[in-house]
């Protein structure tokens, strides 16, 4: 089995980690999440990181991210590199190959020791502060937007938060899927759609946004209308699939 790998400059000593990622991964029994792919803890020297493992991909998407398109765990690398600033801090990806074909890929980055994620403010009314961390996150987006990135899958946890002394530090992760151009008023509008948020929580976030942003009137309006045609294409969809409504 063949492999292919880059490495964060400023984390060299990581190299052997790289190498023998597959047995580390297997060994460590701090996982931090499972689904599709699994996260899990992994402590190195002073470092504490996290290690995302990907599913190995059906056959199409192999021939796919060994030929035509890079893999999910190198543009999660090379995406961080590009907007540093937003997630925790890169430091390498891996990727094995068995016949040219990809099989197995991880990516590994500094863990961000995080509070909670948005979702903890979107849906608990009763939160502390509730209505600052919503506007701080509004904040945060309009950075995020003004530096041209938009994230494909920008909802409640991808998106996490630490309260650090009088500030909320926002960071987003799970960033393969990302887009870089110029937003209009609409792609902003739009970007808030996967938080499916109520009415009065998406106003309170549009409103700061059009504040700083100095967006005109329609712009509150938009950001609650592409959130409820998100949820009716959901709903569609999940019928289709003969699923109850979510």
């Amino acid at each position: 089995m063949s492999y292919k790998y880059l490495l964060n400059s400023q984390f060299e000593n990581f190299k052997d980690v790289l190498l023998d990622i597959k047995n580390i991964f297997k060994n460590s029994d701090i996982s931090i999440h499972k689904a599709r792919n699994e996260l899990k803890i992994f402590q190195y020297e002073s470092t504490t990181t996290v290690i995302k493992a990907f599913r190995i991909p059906n056959f199409i998407n192999q021939v796919a991210y060994s030929f035509v398109r890079d893999s999910k765990a190198k543009r999660s690398y090379l995406y961080s590199l590009k907007i540093e600033e937003f997630v925790p801090k890169p430091i390498g990806y891996i990727e094995f190959y068995s016949f040219f074909l990809l099989k197995e890929s991880y990516f590994i980055s500094e863990n961000f020791e995080f509070d909670f994620t948005i979702k903890e403010p979107i849906f608990n009314k009763e939160l502390a502060h509730r209505d600052e961390i919503l506007r701080a996150f509004a904040r945060f987006s309009f950075s995020l937007h003004e530096a041209g990135i938009y994230h494909n899958d920008y909802s409640p946890g991808n998106i996490l938060v630490k309260k650090v002394e009088d500030e909320y530090i926002f960071k987003i992760v799970d960033i393969n899927r990302m887009t870089f151009f110029t937003l209009s008023q609409d792609d902003r509008a739009k970007n808030f759609e996967k938080l499916w948020a109520d009415e009065e929580t998406l106003r309170t976030i549009a409103d700061e946004y059009q504040q700083i942003a100095n967006l005109d009137d329609s712009f509150t309006k938009s950001t609650i209308d592409f959130t409820h045609k998100d949820r009716e294409r959901k709903k569609l969809k999940n019928r289709l699939k003969g699923r109850k409504d979510a």
